[in-house]
C-alpha cells in the first residue's frame, strides 16, 4: 500500500497525462526552447501503403518523388517531417490510412532528404499509451540514418524523453509528458536511392561456403581496423577500412571463411555511459534495423553509408569470405519506461513492446536491457523479417547471428520452438537459405535453450566453451563432457536431422576474456567501465598460470603461450563450426576486462603490432596452419555424427578414444578423472559422397590432449588403428611454421610434454 504523499503524486501525474493528446506540460517542461522554423507545407498525394518506409520512385505523370508509409496502429494522426540543410522543418500530414498504415507520396523529395515522423494519440502510460507529437520519431524502415543523440560525450538531452525525466517524484516521472521538441537532438531517416549504379549486385558472387567447411571470425568493424597501419588513416574504423586490401590480406592469410560482424544496425548510446565519458562500443542497442551504423562510414551519412557497406560486402566476397551480421531484434535502444523516445515507443508502444500483464506502465524484460520486442505481433514480425530479407537481398549478406534468440522464440511467455518467429523463418524462401545462428538463451525464466532450436539453425554452444576451458585449467571432474564437445556434441544436436555443424564451437567471444586474458587473469578487471567492477561475469573458468595479469616471469609467459596453442588447437580440431575472435590469433589483450562493451579505445581495438612480435607471430602461424589443415581434411569437418561402430571386418571404427596406456577407454574411464585423452578420427569411414557421387576418403588422425603439468608417456595404438604415426602438430614447440615430421611406430610410447597437444597422422594403414 502506498503512502498518502505517493498516492497524491500518482493522482497528480494521472491528471496531467491521462487521456490527452495536446494537454499542456507542467510548468518548466513545456516548449521552453524556441520552436523550429517552419516552411510552407508541401503537397502530399495519396501514395501507396506498401512498401513500408521511404521509397524514391517516379510517380503518376512521370513526377519523381518519394512514397512514405508508416505502420502506426492506434495513432490518431501522423505528420511526415522533412528537414532541409538549415534544420528548417516542413510538416506534411499523412491523411491516407490503409490497414493502420499511414502513407503519402511527396513530389520532389529525392535521395538525401532527411525526415522523421510525429505521431499523435493518447498519453496514458497506465494503459501503455505513450503517444507524444512533440517527439520526432525515426522511421523503423529508414535505410540510412543521420545524426542523433550521444554523438558527443555528455548526456542525452532531456528533450529526447517522452516523459519529464527530472520530475521530482521519480516513481511516477514516466507518466508526466514532456512537450519540448526533440527534433534538434534525435536521429533522422535519410531517403536512399534504390538503384544507384555503383551498388548493383548483378556482378556479385557469394562464396556459399557449406556449413561444415566454415570457419567464423568474429570482429568489430571499427575495432578491427582502427589501429591497422596498412589502412589509410581516413578509412580506419569504417566499412571502407575493412574492405581495404591490407585488412583483407590478414583474413585471407589466416584462412577464415566468414566474418561475423558485431552489430552494424544503427544504434544509440545509453545515457549512463555518456555521463561517464563512455559510449556503447559493441552496438547491442539498435534503433534502426535497416540502416548501416552511420559512424562506421567514411564516405558520409546522407545515404553514402549504404553504398559503402555494399562495397565492403562485395570486397569480402571477392576474397572468398562470407559476411554474417550479429543482429539485435530482441530489444531496442529505447529501454524501459524511463528510457528515451526515439522511434517505436512513440509510434505504438503497446504494439511494438511486451508490456507487463498487470502493469502496462512497465515492460516485460527478457533481455536485461529494459524492453523486449513483441515478436508475436504480425507487424513486429514483419518488421524483423523485412529487415532480414533486405540485408540478404539488397545488402548482400550471407547470414545472421541472433542475439538472445530465445527472446525471439517466446510466444506469449514461454520459449516455444513452434513460435511464429521460427515458423516464419522456416518457410521464408530467402531466409531459410542463409546461415542462421542462435544465441540460444535470454535472461528470462526458461530462457536457456542450448540444443533446442530446430534443424534449420546452428547455435552458439557455450557448453563447448565451458568444457574446454575446464579441461585445460585442470578443473574437469571427468572427461565425459569433453568427449561429446570434441566430437560434435551429439548429445545436444543428434535429433531431428541436425548435423555436427549445428554446434558453433568457441572458447572466447566478444563477451568475456580474450584468449590471452583467459590464461593471464583469473579475475575480471572492469574498473575502466566505472561500475565498481560489479559488471561482467564472475564465472570465467580461467587460469592465470601462476600470476595475475602481465608479468616478466619467463616461465609463466612460456606456459601461457603454450596454453594458447592448446586452446586454439583444440578448437580447430573439434567437430563442428569453429569461431575465433579477432586478435586472438596473435595475442590481443583487453587488460583483464571481460566486459569491454563500452571501451571504444585501445582496450578493445586490435593491436596490429602484436602480429610481428616473437611468440605472437608464431601463434598466428599455427592458427593459420590449423585452419588450412582443417579445410584440407574432411575428417576434421564431418557432415554427419560419428557412430562409434565398426564398419569393417578389422574392427576399425570412425571414432575411438584411448587412455595414455594405449587401450580403448571403458565406461569406467569416462567417469574417472583424467588429464590425458586420445581421440582417433578415421578417414576411412566418412559418411556421404562428394559432388561427383564418389565416396569421401581421407587420412586418419590421432589427437592426444594432455592437461597435466608433468610429461606423460602415451602408448600409440597398434593395428587396426595404425602401423605408424607421423607428428603433425606439437604445441610444446613454439615455432609451428613447419610440421615436426617425426614418425613413431605403433605400440611405441611417445613422450607428450606437460600441458600440450600432439596431433599425429596415421601412416602405413
Amino acid at each position: 500500500m502506498s503512502s498518502a504523499p505517493e498516492q497524491g503524486a500518482v493522482q497528480q501525474a494521472r491528471a496531467m497525462g491521462r487521456g490527452t493528446t495536446e494537454r499542456p506540460a507542467p510548468r518548466g517542461h513545456g516548449n521552453g526552447r524556441a520552436a523550429p522554423r517552419a516552411a510552407r507545407a508541401r503537397p502530399v498525394w495519396p501514395g501507396a501503403p506498401t512498401p513500408l518506409g521511404a521509397r524514391f520512385r517516379v510517380g503518376p505523370d512521370g513526377v519523381a518523388g518519394t512514397n512514405f508509409a508508416l505502420w502506426a496502429g492506434g495513432a490518431e494522426a501522423v505528420e511526415l517531417c522533412l528537414f532541409d540543410a538549415g534544420q528548417v522543418e516542413t510538416r506534411c500530414p499523412l491523411t491516407e490510412l490503409t490497414h493502420e498504415i499511414w502513407h503519402g507520396f511527396v513530389p520532389g523529395v529525392r535521395p538525401g532528404q532527411r525526415y522523421g515522423y510525429r505521431v499523435h494519440g493518447r498519453w496514458d502510460p497506465w494503459t501503455g499509451a505513450r503517444w507524444n507529437p512533440a517527439k520526432l520519431l525515426l522511421d523503423p524502415y529508414a535505410r540510412a540514418v543521420d545524426g542523433g543523440p550521444g554523438n558527443d560525450y555528455g548526456r542525452l538531452p532531456p528533450e529526447v524523453y517522452g516523459h519529464v525525466r527530472d520530475w521530482p517524484q521519480q516513481h511516477v516521472a514516466d507518466t508526466v509528458r514532456d512537450d519540448r521538441d526533440s527534433a534538434p537532438f534525435v536521429p533522422k531517416g535519410v531517403v536512399v536511392h534504390d538503384d544507384a549504379p555503383d551498388d548493383e549486385w548483378t556482378d556479385d558472387r557469394r562464396p556459399k561456403t557449406p556449413w561444415a567447411d566454415s570457419v567464423i571470425y568474429e570482429l568489430h568493424v571499427r575495432g578491427f581496423t582502427k589501429r591497422h597501419p596498412g589502412v589509410p588513416e581516413e578509412l580506419r574504423g569504417t566499412y571502407a577500412g575493412l574492405a581495404h586490401p591490407a585488412a583483407l590480406d590478414h583474413l585471407v592469410r589466416l584462412g577464415v571463411t566468414a566474418v561475423e560482424l558485431l552489430p552494424v544496425h544503427q544504434f544509440a548510446h545509453e545515457d549512463h555511459l555518456l555521463r561517464r565519458g563512455l559510449r556503447n562500443y559493441w552496438g547491442y542497442n539498435s534503433i534502426g534495423y535497416f540502416a548501416p551504423h552511420a559512424a562506421y562510414a567514411a564516405s558520409g551519412t546522407r545515404g553514402e553509408q549504404v553504398g559503402e557497406f555494399k562495397r565492403m560486402v562485395r570486397a569480402l566476397h571477392e576474397a572468398g569470405i562470407e559476411v554474417i551480421l550479429d543482429v539485435v531484434y530482441n530489444h531496442t535502444a529505447e529501454a524501459g519506461e524511463l528510457g528515451p523516445m526515439l522511434s517505436l515507443k512513440g509510434i505504438d508502444n503497446r504494439g511494438y513492446y511486451r508490456l507487463q500483464q498487470n502493469d502496462a506502465r512497465r515492460y516485460a524484460d527478457y533481455t536485461g536491457c529494459g524492453n523486449t520486442l513483441q515478436v508475436v505481433q504480425p507487424h513486429v514480425l514483419r518488421l524483423i523479417t523485412d529487415s532480414l530479407r533486405y540485408w540478404v537481398s539488397e545488402m548482400g549478406v550471407d547470414g545472421f547471428r541472433f542475439d538472445l534468440a530465445a527472446a525471439l522464440a517466446r510466444s506469449f511467455h514461454d520459449v516455444d520452438m513452434l513460435s511464429p518467429f521460427l515458423a516464419v523463418i522456416a518457410q521464408d524462401p530467402v531466409l531459410r537459405r542463409v546461415k542462421l545462428i542462435a544465441e540460444p538463451w535470454d535472461v528470462g525464466s526458461g530462457g536457456y535453450q542450448v540444443g533446442a532450436f530446430p534443424p534449420l539453425w546452428t547455435e552458439w554452444n557455450d557448453r563447448y566453451r565451458g568444457a574446454v576451458r575446464d579441461f585445460w585449467r585442470g578443473a574437469l571432474p571427468d572427461v565425459r563432457d569433453l568427449g561429446y564437445r570434441l566430437s560434435g556434441s551429439s548429445d545436444l544436436y543428434a535429433w531431428g536431422g541436425r548435423r555436427p555443424y549445428a554446434s558453433v564451437n568457441f572458447v572466447t567471444a566478444h563477451d568475456g576474456f580474450t584468449l590471452r586474458d583467459l590464461v593471464s587473469y583469473e579475475r575480471k578487471h572492469n574498473e575502466a567501465n566505472g561500475e565498481g567492477n560489479r559488471d561482467g561475469s564472475d564465472d570465467n573458468r580461467a587460469w592465470n598460470c601462476g600470476a595475475e595479469g602481465e608479468t616478466d616471469d619467463a616461465d609463466v609467459t612460456a606456459l601461457r603461450r603454450r596454453q594458447l596453442r592448446n586452446l586454439m588447437t583444440t578448437l580447430l580440431l573439434s567437430t563442428g563450426v569453429p569461431m575465433l575472435v579477432a586478435g586472438d590469433e596473435m595475442g590481443r589483450t583487453q587488460r583483464g576486462s571481460n566486459n569491454a562493451y563500452c571501451q571504444d579505445n585501445e582496450i578493445s581495438w586490435v593491436d596490429w603490432g602484436l602480429r610481428e612480435e616473437p611468440g605472437w607471430r608464431e601463434l598466428f602461424a599455427l592458427t593459420s596452419r590449423l585452419i588450412g589443415l582443417r579445410l584440407r581434411h574432411p575428417v576434421l569437418r564431418r557432415r554427419a555424427f560419428f557412430s562409434g561402430r565398426a564398419h569393417s571386418a578389422d574392427g576399425l571404427r570412425d571414432l575411438a578414444w584411448f587412455t595414455a596406456d594405449g587401450r580403448e577407454m571403458t565406461e569406467a574411464d569416462w567417469y574417472a578423472p583424467a588429464a590425458t585423452l586420445g581421440m582417433y578420427l578415421s578417414g576411412r569411414d566418412i559418411p556421404g559422397r562428394d559432388a561427383l557421387g564418389l565416396p569421401i576418403v581421407d587420412e586418419s588422425f590421432l589427437a592426444v590432449l594432455h592437461a597435466d603439468g608433468e610429461p606423460t608417456a602415451f602408448a600409440l595404438p597398434g593395428p587396426p588403428w595404425a602401423e605408424a604415426y607421423e607428428v603433425v602438430v606439437d604445441t610444446a614447440l613454439e615455432d609451428q611454421s613447419a610440421p615436426p615430421g617425426t614418425v613413431h611406430g605403433a605400440g611405441e610410447a611417445v613422450t607428450v610434454a606437460g600441458r600440450s597437444v600432439v596431433l599425429l597422422r596415421v601412416t602405413g594403414n
